[in-house]
């Protein structure tokens, strides 16, 4: 059965690829287009059906890999991103009111949970806690996805942020799935994979071929990354049953998001202690202060998502080491509220310090967008779009 991973990932791959140019011309066509503002960081209009892309490469990917498998096509999952990809786009073009796209996410959410009957009902012994009521686990569920959702959402401020984050999250969560043989959830991770691959490439690289993923594209990612989440710490998951019970299952799945996450609550108490709203934007993301100690784009999703795999590196070490599931846990939640406060105390600094006159040098290391390799690569995206 495993050899229907390439199947999976090949399949994804391909359908972005063929999609993607001309996804381009008509968002080019019809004005579909992120504007240069004050607050965006980009300096002419770029389209923005990227999510389309995605969705069609992860949902095409999934039929195809299912039907070989013999495996069940996660309609409902489908169905959500589907409305997670029109509620996303129409606020591209449209900019809905927070209030109802967080009322969309909340019914999207509910949909998922009474659909799959999965929720995240078990803390797999975290501080003696194994099994949670309904009552509890259907609010706790619904507040860590739209958490998750938005919180993807946020953090795509730069190029090739928000979908190496999540490229990253699905290879980790697709290891995890592969040791405890759940195929369905190994399917998933590994069409997101090749789904989010060519789409990087072209905006990371591209320029007549760029195009951003948009809130429709965040929107059905952060969907991906929450059913990940709430089937991983579900009652029935196979997890602690295929690697053991000293493994910190909520540690690992904090960890693997912890940037997002600790940034996204760092940014909204940050607005609150300032009288305003958290929903209100800013640029006070991490990406933001990246970038104002002179890091390039790519320079920023770099540091970033390395900073996220330091945290899920010290989860692995700490469990390799033999600690207990709640001190991993403690290490991971440390390390995300120090990370990410960590780097808005040097970037808001007034004073030059060497921390900060060392993260300003790395910054400058940072600009190879103008080299020699970065042009070819720019060019050859270009090219596949013809």
């Amino acid at each position: 059965m495993i050899a229907v991973i390439p199947i999976a990932l090949v399949s994804s791959i391909a359908a972005v690829m063929w999609i993607h140019p001309r996804l381009v011309k008509i968002a080019l066509m019809k004005n579909i287009v992120d504007n240069p503002n004050a607050r965006k960081l980009q300096r002419y209009p770029v389209p923005v059906l990227g999510g389309v892309a995605v969705f069609f490469g992860i949902a095409l990917g999934a039929c195809i890999a299912c039907s070989y498998a013999g495996c069940l096509s996660p309609l409902s999952l489908v169905a959500a991103m589907v409305i997670m990809l029109y509620t996303g786009t129409m606020d591209d073009i449209l900019d809905l009111e927070p209030w109802l796209r967080l009322a969309i996410e909340v019914g999207v959410v509910l949909l998922l949970i009474f659909s799959s009957h999965t929720t995240i009902n078990s803390l797999h012994s975290l501080w003696g806690v194994e099994g949670i009521a309904s009552v509890v686990a259907i609010p706790l569920t619904v507040v860590a996805a739209v958490g998750i959702i938005n919180a993807i959402n946020l953090v795509d401020g730069v190029n090739g942020l928000s979908s190496t984050l999540v490229i990253m999250a699905s290879i980790a969560f697709g290891l995890l799935f592969y040791r405890v043989g759940d195929m369905p959830m190994l399917i998933l991770a590994t069409v997101t994979i090749g789904a989010l691959l060519p789409f990087l490439f072209h905006n990371l690289f591209g320029g007549a071929s760029k195009m951003f993923i948009g809130d429709g594209g965040t929107m059905v990612m952060g969907v991906v990354m929450a059913s990940f989440v709430v089937n991983t710490l579900g009652y029935e998951s196979h997890i602690v049953q295929g690697i053991g019970p000293s493994f910190g299952v909520v540690a690992f799945v904090l960890a693997v998001v912890a940037i997002p996450v600790f940034d996204t609550l760092r940014v909204m108490a940050g607005r609150l202690l300032r009288g305003t709203s958290p929903l209100r934007a800013d640029r006070t993301h991490l990406h933001h202060l990246f970038l104002e100690m002179g890091y390039s784009h790519s320079g920023t999703t770099l540091a970033i998502v390395a900073l996220n795999i330091v945290v899920v590196a010290a989860q692995w070490f700490a469990w390799q080491l033999g600690a207990s599931i709640e001190v991993q846990l403690y290490i991971v939640v440390t390390m995300g509220i120090v990370v990410t406060i960590g780097v808005s105390l040097v970037a808001g600094a007034d004073e030059e310090n060497s921390i900060k006159r060392a993260a300003r040098a790395i910054g400058r290391a940072t600009h190879f967008e103008a080299k020699g390799g970065f042009r070819r690569l720019q060019r050859l995206a270009d090219r596949m779009q013809i």
